[in-house]
């Protein structure tokens, strides 16, 4: 630890503090008295990577660069606006709202995909444009075009999508809903896909130690997603959806301006799934059966006169799934104690229920004498009820959440210093009964953090912040999280962080494939208040470097990652053992080592090439050794392709899009306990996936796509272990590392006004 310290301090003695000329200003959303400021518009400088967001009060701060004069301001549902900028100056840019305008405006888009070269933290914004990419049904499945994050089956029953980061599954990574906890606790399992895609507006993803403002939780990095906004979204949006193998979705979206501060907006989803499907034959569903319905209203207010800003949402979610056997019948097949005893089951089936109420509210107060000083506050609740069973064992599981969050932003002497203090409190508490065992408890802590932030835009900017916790079962910890960020040269940014992470690991919530095997579940008791085992803690140490290029007149950029995340203590998995399931504190080294080089250019006018390669080394001390984790691909290899045809003066527009997932060999989970005909071998063969989307834009108001899914039919042959037999000892779903369903097709529409 000490010579990450003394590393930073030297940074911090060579980095030299220089003033700088800047263009600074307020983006709104109107012109006059009553116009509303506009939090996270683009602004950036034309043919360059300089580029910032505006803040919570939509200010900006940009360097200014004598190479460059054309600043471009945009926003989603406003017109991008182009200024000739040849000095230093204070701007107040309004921009219009799409919906006003019938003349053909030239703009330049921003990517689709945007990296900062300035913010200390490696942060990687995903926008609206991306998501369009691909049938992005909910948020599970929004990454399918980007390299940072991947994407695997969690079981082989659900269909349910989890995601990776850093070499970690998504319990290691905080997740959250506009900068507030979000899939933690019971909806870890399934919790990603409870929003639907089009309800994003954006999607950041932050590799390595987060921001000690949201928590201790985060290890490996954050992923926060950004809500469309009532007051900048399509009046009216609908979004249809089907595939051939029976999935149908419907998103509406209603949106008003009640008044001049006033917008609320009713968001509706659903989904269903009727059809059955068996492709590889072994008599089990390939997807779940089931339907979701999805409603949420949110409210916007904001009073850019007086500083007040504040968003309210409310939702509620009923989310039913019908896996196992084809011919499994719930009202007459159920075997753990409903409708039938195990001694006569026949047919293996399971249902998974989930129904969910959440509410939130995010006040902002920006001081009207003091621009650069504010305060916020946001809280929420939710309540989280699962009741399911897998063949004869049951989980159900009630998880009343509270979180609350109170901070307040100020600078030290000038802008280039700024800090962020607050305070957290937050309580969980589980009901939660595996079969007949009562594993329930409640979870309180409160916290106060304090982090500062140096910005000097030319060469050096870095954040440093320290939290305190207490929590009823953790005890009282420090969570430091350290991040720094130097510019050597013109469109080059190296970063360095390093920071520490804290959770109590929710075993079966987190595991709930585990319950669809003939595995046994033990529990080796360390003492600990979670389980009977201790905390999770761990430290991850990061490097990074981002280089903006020219070639051949246009541009590109590569990027370089290198992350290391080391347990301390660790809630061990062990499937080693084929008849069962072990969980135990970690007795010895767990560590995840991430290396990833990616490279984006445009190799022609409006075609854009993305590829990276990824190399993981995670292993773990487990009681029969030290092993690579298991399922998890070494070598991943991917590329995505991009083209959109010129607009004609109708707004008709053709967009295109091939992206290709290659993964190396997995290490397989031991099965050599098990009767020979249901062994696998020590390693998974490698395999290649390829996606394709095209899309119609007839108008602003009307688009039309179709797409395929595992274009190469690429199948796992043997999903379900023991599939002819479930109710036998070498029944398992779990060992999954390739598709189920082969070649999928599908075909949407969107239409708004």
């Amino acid at each position: 630890m000490k010579k990450y310290i003394i590393i930073v301090l030297i940074a911090l003695v060579s980095g030299h503090v220089s003033s700088q000329e800047k263009v600074e200003g307020v983006v709104l959303d109107s012109e006059g008295a009553n116009a509303l400021s506009l939090s996270g518009a683009n602004v950036y400088w034309q043919d360059s990577q300089t580029g910032v967001v505006t803040d919570f009060d939509g200010k900006f701060s940009i360097p200014f660069k004598k190479e460059f004069n054309r600043l471009i301001i945009s926003y989603v549902g406003f017109e991008s606006d182009t200024l000739t900028v040849n000095e230093p100056k204070t701007l107040r840019i309004s921009l219009k709202p799409s919906n006003e305008l019938d003349e053909v405006v030239v703009q330049q888009e921003r990517d689709n995909i945007q990296k900062t070269y300035f913010s200390p933290q490696n942060v990687i914004t995903v926008n609206s444009a991306e998501l369009l990419k691909a049938a992005c049904c909910n948020l599970a499945e929004s990454f399918e075009t980007n390299p940072s994050i991947d994407v695997n089956l969690s079981d082989g029953l659900t269909g349910t999508k989890q995601i990776q980061m850093l070499g970690l599954t998504s319990p290691y990574l905080l997740i959250t809903q506009e900068n507030i906890p979000m899939v933690r606790g019971a909806s870890q399992a399934y919790g990603l896909t409870f929003t639907p895609g089009t309800w994003i507006e954006s999607i950041q993803i932050t590799k390595g130690a987060g921001s000690v403002v949201n928590g201790y939780e985060s290890i490996s990095g954050q992923i926060n997603t950004e809500l469309v906004k009532p007051l900048t979204d399509n009046e009216v949006f609908v979004n249809g959806y089907a595939n051939q193998n029976g999935r149908y979705e419907l998103n509406s979206h209603f949106n008003r301006k009640l008044t001049e501060k006033l917008s609320t907006g009713l968001y509706l989803h659903g989904n269903t799934r009727t059809q059955k499907e068996d492709n590889n034959e072994d008599g089990f569903l390939d997807a779940p059966l089931g339907e979701q319905i999805n409603v949420m209203n949110r409210w916007q207010y904001q009073d850019a006169e007086k500083g007040w800003v504040s968003f309210f949402n409310v939702r509620f979610l009923n989310d039913e799934k019908q896996v196992g056997q084809v011919d499994f019948n719930p009202d007459t097949d159920r075997v753990d104690g409903t409708n039938g005893s195990l001694s006569g089951a026949e047919v293996w089936g399971s249902e998974i229920n989930t129904r969910r109420f959440d509410t939130s509210l995010k006040l902002g107060y920006v001081f009207p004498e003091l621009p650069f000083q504010s305060l916020g506050f946001q809280t929420s609740y939710s309540l989280h009820k699962q009741d399911s069973y897998f063949g004869f064992r049951t989980y159900d599981i009630n998880h009343e959440s509270i979180y609350s969050n109170l901070l307040f932003n100020s600078i030290i002497g000038d802008t280039r210093n700024k800090f962020k203090t607050g305070i957290t409190f937050a309580y969980d508490g589980y009901n939660e009964m595996v079969t007949a065992i009562d594993y329930s408890r409640d979870d309180t802590s409160v916290g106060a953090f304090f982090e500062y932030s140096y910005e000097n835009l030319e060469k050096v900017s870095l954040t440093a912040g320290l939290r305190v916790d207490n929590h009823n079962r953790l005890g009282t910890f420090v969570t430091p999280r350290f991040h720094i960020r130097y510019t050597p040269w013109e469109k080059g940014s190296l970063r360095g962080s390093f920071g520490r992470g804290k959770r109590a690991a929710n075993i079966f919530a987190e595991n709930q494939q585990l319950f669809a095997s003939a595995r046994t579940i033990n529990i080796d008791v360390a003492g600990g208040s979670v389980y009977g085992l201790e905390p999770e803690d761990a430290w991850n140490y990061g490097v990074s470097f981002l280089q903006g290029f020219n070639f051949l007149n246009r541009k590109g950029d590569i990027s370089l990652d290198y992350y290391i995340t080391d347990f301390e203590d660790q809630v061990v998995v062990d499937w080693e053992n084929s008849q069962e399931v072990s969980f135990y504190n970690l007795e010895g080294k767990s560590s995840a080592k991430s290396f990833q080089v990616e490279v984006n250019y445009e190799l022609l006018t409006r075609l854009n090439f993305r590829t990276s390669y990824k190399f993981y080394d995670v292993s773990t001390d487990y009681k029969s050794g030290n092993l690579q984790k298991p399922l998890l691909a070494q070598h991943r290899f991917f590329a995505n392709l991009g083209y959109e045809t010129k607009t004609k003066d109708n707004g008709a527009q053709w967009k295109f899009d091939y992206t290709l997932h290659t993964l190396g060999e997995m290490r397989l989970p031991d099965t050599s306990s098990n009767e020979a005909a249901y062994q696998l071998g020590e390693y998974s063969s490698p395999y290649s996936l390829m996606n394709a989307q095209i899309t119609k834009v007839f108008s602003d108001k009307f688009e039309v796509y179709v797409g395929g899914e595992n274009l190469t039919n690429e199948q796992q042959n043997n999903p379900v272990l023991g599939a002819n037999e479930p109710f036998g000892p070498n029944f398992d779903t779990s060992i999954v590392y390739a598709p189920i369903m082969g070649r999928m097709f599908y075909g949407g529409f969107r239409f708004k006004i």
